[in-house]
């Protein structure tokens, strides 16, 4: 877009605002017309399909009527007694009153259009009289095999419709009715078969060649069909036939697409013959007419949108030309090198260059005077006094508060190195905001979480600025508490003049700040010139005393009081330096260390989990943490010693069963039960104490009890020491003798006695 000169980009824009909103009300209406024409020619459709159903359903009714009616003229009572064709025509009389059955036949037809012949059989007889072949033998005639079939599907007195196949290869409907017994005596069939090209004539008088019809059974079975190889098939198998049959709608209709065709089924069902009459229609053939009316309205749509693209570029020209001037003069103004680019691209261009060199310039000029000043500030606290002292600093006296983060490996582990570096941006601007005019201030990052505040006042009395530095302070730790989420540790130092020493005054307040180690986290600490730092260090050696007689019986609660009394006479001393703190603590984690390897206790298993003990304790910052944290190794270290104390006991129990009674049959797991533990804690422990298997360990016993006896009792079968060590057959022992010596008991009895002679007979020679 940004290629494409305005008046394009105006001229596109205006023709979307035009073309956009035609061209979808012409898709919606097109697709309405059709949608509503299509269901429109659906409707019609079913109309004419349940038309054409009525009227096949009164044709059939007219011939089962018909035929209804010649079974009460009684005129098949006059050859009831004839059950032989040879019966038949014995006489002349009998022969007669055959043809008057066949007459009556004949007239049947005449009074039914579409019939193509019918007969009439006798039960139990061997002829039929028929309109086509007159008075036939039963074997000469067609098959009555299907007539059983047919008759299944009989509910009460009236017919059946069955479609069939003649010999002839004509496609039928045979009307099926017997005789009825309440008004005639006479047993027989009545059957009339009417032409399928008759049904047909039904379905497919106004179709024409858009039409496809199926007249289908209740099951499916075809009975009539535009192409005739279907007759009598399964018309499940064809598309869309199997779910119209499984419907539960008499009559409806649907749409399908069928090899880029679109059809149409409607369908009605005959409750009175249970027949499916289903039409097919091709929509493309049905819908000449809309889609015609389709294309006319996108032509007309198409010309509608032309004229207006033409309008639209005029509209689009004039409005503009004031942008396209402006862009000239700039153009030859400024040498601003865009190409390939519009107007407006052009202008955007040229104001973000102008804008961005602005932003430049006062991004320069203010980064040089933050790293002037922050450079000025380092070199300071370093012992160096900058050239533009005075600039920086126009007040008489200066002080240093040290800002420290409380719980810094918490937060630490919490933030990532990004999040660090924005919060001590925020942080260092934000001091910069609190400061009031008389008191000129500059904050720099010290590292370790640690923020180094340089203080320039002019005030003569501290005692006055003293609650001002007070509320200052106090914001200074809201405001790092909201960018941090943690609370800060403040230490400041003495106020002195403005040429002192200032690296002085900062290791004054480092010191200061490490007051948080007795007094707790969240302060503020001011320093004194006078605070005594001479005193000697004090070392808590009762309780050191006591903490390892506590290890020895395992009591853990009195040493957490004792940790408690250190820390109280800490607290209470009346100085007492950083470093003596980490010493006091130090040297108890090393005794406690010396301890548990002179008693052979894996260290290991204490202190896993856990990072460099000493750094761990050098990182805490009050007195509360450091407890805490004692107190929660102490708990660990008493919780292992128990588990050492009574693995042992279990070990000594388990280890001295199974010397006593190896040669017992031990039951391992009532073993276990008798000394409270479970059977898989049994063998971690024999594991452990002996580097075996509770069952190898077992073995290896019975093993040297077997060497011993093959040593000493060598008149003794096998049999007889597989019995004594414990084992119920000499395969047992055979195997695990093999199996720990390498050999057969026989052969480690053998090497054992002949070492024994070899030395006998060398003193006998």
């Amino acid at each position: 877009m940004k290629q494409i000169p305005i008046i394009l980009q105006m001229s596109l824009i205006l023709f979307c605002v035009m073309a956009v909103p035609i061209t979808i009300l012409t898709w919606y209406s097109d697709r309405e017309i059709l949608h509503n024409s299509e269901n429109v020619i659906a409707e019609a459709s079913l109309a004419e399909l349940n038309a054409n159903r009525r009227l096949n359903e009164i044709a059939l009714k007219n011939v089962s009527q018909i035929v209804a009616g010649v079974n009460v003229t009684k005129v098949f009572d006059l050859i009831r007694y004839f059950k032989t064709y040879d019966e038949l025509n014995a006489n002349y009389n009998n022969v007669s009153s055959a043809f008057v059955v066949r007459d009556e036949l004949l007239n049947l037809n005449q009074k039914m259009s579409g019939v193509y012949s019918s007969y009439f059989y006798l039960n139990a007889s061997d002829y039929v009289i028929s309109t086509d072949q007159g008075i036939a033998p039963l074997e000469n005639y067609e098959s009555m095999e299907w007539m059983e079939d047919a008759l299944t599907t009989r509910t009460g007195i009236g017919g059946v419709w069955y479609p069939r196949k003649l010999k002839s290869g004509i496609n039928v409907v045979s009307y099926v009715l017997p005789l009825n017994r309440l008004s005639t005596p006479t047993q027989g069939v009545i059957v009339v078969n009417l032409r399928e090209t008759h049904i047909a004539d039904h379905f497919s008088s106004s179709g024409g060649d858009k039409q496809t019809y199926y007249l289908t059974e209740a099951d499916g079975t075809i009975i009539s069909n535009n192409n005739k190889e279907l007759l009598l098939t399964d018309g499940k198998e064809l598309p869309f036939i199997k779910n119209i049959v499984q419907s539960q709608s008499n009559e409806s209709y649907s749409f399908h697409d069928i090899n880029g065709q679109r059809l149409l089924y409607t369908w009605s069902r005959s409750e009175q013959l249970g027949w499916w009459n289903i039409n097919v229609y091709s929509m493309d053939e049905l819908m000449t007419k809309a889609y015609m009316l389709e294309q006319k309205i996108v032509l007309l749509t198409i010309m509608i949108i032309f004229v207006g693209s033409v309008v639209t570029f005029l509209i689009a020209n004039w409005f503009s030309r004031p942008v396209r001037d402006l862009a000239k003069t700039v153009r030859k103004r400024s040498n601003l090198v865009v190409s390939n680019r519009n107007e407006l691209a052009f202008l955007d261009a040229a104001f973000k260059r102008m804008q961005k060199e602005e932003e430049d310039l006062f991004n320069l000029l203010k980064e040089r005077e933050f790293d002037t000043r922050n450079l000025a500030v380092h070199n300071l606290l370093r012992g160096e006094i900058p050239k533009q002292m005075g600039e920086l600093f126009p007040f008489n006296f200066l002080s240093i508060a040290i800002v420290a983060i409380d719980r810094y490996r918490d937060y630490i582990s919490q933030t990532n190195p990004e999040a660090r570096s924005y919060h001590r941006y925020v942080f260092i601007s934000s001091c910069a905001t609190l400061f009031p005019d008389e008191i000129c201030a500059c904050t720099v990052y010290q590292g370790e979480g640690r923020f180094a505040i340089v203080m320039n006042d002019s005030f003569v009395d501290s005692k006055h600025s003293l609650p001002l530095y007070k509320a200052l302070f106090a914001s200074i730790q809201d405001s790092a508490m909201q960018i941090f989420g943690h609370t800060v540790t403040i230490g400041v130092s003495s106020r002195d003049e403005l040429y002192s020493d200032a690296s002085d005054q900062l290791a004054e307040a480092m010191e200061v700040i490490k007051r948080r180690m007795t007094e707790g986290s969240g302060g503020v600490f001011f320093g004194s010139k006078e605070t005594n730092e001479d005193t000697k260090y004090m070392y808590p050696v009762n309780s050191e005393r006591r903490i390892v007689n506590y290890l020895e019986t395992g009591d853990i609660s009195n040493i957490s009081q004792e940790l408690r009394v250190i820390r109280n006479e800490i607290q209470t001393a009346e100085y007492i330096s950083y470093d003596n703190i980490l010493f006091i603590y130090n040297q108890l984690i090393g005794l406690t260390i010396k301890y548990l390897r002179e008693n052979n206790i894996n260290t290991t298993r204490i202190f896993s989990g856990r990072r460099d003990i000493y750094n761990a304790i050098a990182s805490i910052e009050t007195l509360d943490e450091m407890e805490n944290y004692l107190n929660d190794l102490f708990v660990e270290i008493g919780r292992q010693l128990n588990y050492f104390c009574i693995e042992d006991s279990y070990g000594e129990q388990i280890i001295g069963y199974l010397q006593e009674h190896f040669c017992e049959n031990i039951a391992f797991q009532d073993l276990a039960g008798e000394i409270g533990i479970s059977y898989s804690y049994m063998r971690k422990i024999v594991y452990k104490l002996t580097g075996k298997t509770l069952i190898d360990y077992t073995n290896i016993l019975r093993i040297e009890k077997a060497k011993q006896i093959l040593w000493e009792e060598p008149h003794l079968t096998m049999a007889q020491i597989a019995e004594q060590v414990g084992y119920h057959n000499v395969q047992s022992l055979n195997r695990f003798f093999r199996k720990y010596e390498g050999m057969s008991p026989g052969n480690y009895k053998s090497i054992k006695h002949a070492k024994n002679r070899d030395p006998i007979k060398k003193k006998e020679k």
